[in-house]
């Protein structure tokens, strides 16, 4: 086990590049254009799962990207969130410009009223949901990486002009199996029903740009499950507020036609504001949009945005 005075070397001194081991370097020309040198761009598996977000990645998974992201998440490279979480941040930032080309009227990959109200791209935040990682393996790795990167991510975006926070709504209601080996199908039957959103937090992505964000997508099972999380809780939130409106409205209906029927005569022919006019909220948020630093080399071959 390494002990705490060799993480506290490594982040003063680090040893070498964590994607191809260059010495006296955090991250070498080479692999930081690897990462970030292309332009992120939309990404489709195949097969692709019903209910898969837009997703835009920063890069291929390969070589350098690859060792960058294991260095991170398994052996603890901290060194590297900074460079992570800009990638992250540039495919975050395509999917929001690809969505405004394709819905001038509306917020990019928004989910909740002000969305459905009609909300201009600037209206609200830009909202990070990371996909959760199992409490297991959070405990094992000793920190949670695709929430590190996410936080990055949010900082990337405000010090570029666009206000970003990390809102991390969604967790695992159930203990699933370790993803690696599955097929596509055993990846989507392992995760369905999997994640939901804790308490209270639908509402926290009222208003805002939601992008899902993860570290890397393959067969697409877990964005697709992030996203349907996210669709059931906003569902779950309009109709309660549905019920709430239309409750509302038959109040006052009631005193409306109470105070037509008791009040003077020239009363009796006033509308009451509000009333029979009232219109009750119907709010359908839209699917979130997704972001990921890597995708599969033959993803990318297939883009057909």
């Amino acid at each position: 086990m390494r002990g705490w005075w060799q993480d506290l070397t490594d982040l003063v001194l680090p040893a070498e590049c964590g994607g191809c081991g260059a010495p006296r370097t955090v991250l070498c020309p080479r692999c930081r254009a690897a990462l970030g040198g292309g332009a992120p761009r939309r990404v489709r598996p195949v097969p692709e799962p019903a209910g898969l977000p837009v997703v835009h990645a920063a890069a291929p998974y390969a070589q350098e990207v690859r060792a960058l992201l294991l260095a991170h998440k398994e052996r603890g490279a901290l060194t590297l969130t900074g460079a992570l979480g800009a990638a992250l941040a540039g495919a975050v930032r395509a999917g929001l410009t690809s969505g405004e080309r394709s819905h001038p009227d509306t917020a990019a990959g928004a989910c909740g009223a002000g969305a459905a109200a009609g909300a201009g791209p600037a209206a609200g935040p830009v909202l990070l949901v990371p996909v959760p990682s199992a409490r297991w393996a959070v405990r094992a790795r000793g920190h949670d990486p695709v929430r590190r990167m996410a936080l990055a991510a949010a900082g990337r975006l405000r010090t570029a002009g666009t206000p970003a926070r990390v809102v991390p709504v969604l967790r695992q209601r159930r203990r699933v199996a370790d993803q690696a080996g599955l097929g596509a199908r055993e990846r989507r039957e392992n995760l369905a029903g999997a994640l939901e959103v804790v308490a209270g937090g639908a509402r926290l992505l009222d208003g805002g740009r939601v992008v899902l964000v993860d570290d890397l997508i393959t067969t697409g099972a877990s964005l697709a499950e992030a996203a349907r999380a996210l669709r059931e809780a906003a569902g779950r939130r309009h109709r309660i507020q549905d019920r709430v409106n239309g409750a509302v409205y038959e109040a006052v209906t009631r005193e409306g036609r109470w105070e037509q029927s008791t009040g003077s005569r020239s009363e009796r022919g006033k509308r009451v504001h509000g009333a029979p006019g009232m219109r009750v909220p119907q709010v359908a948020g839209e699917a979130p949009r997704a972001a990921v630093i890597a995708a599969p080399p033959d993803s990318f071959e297939i883009n057909r945005n």
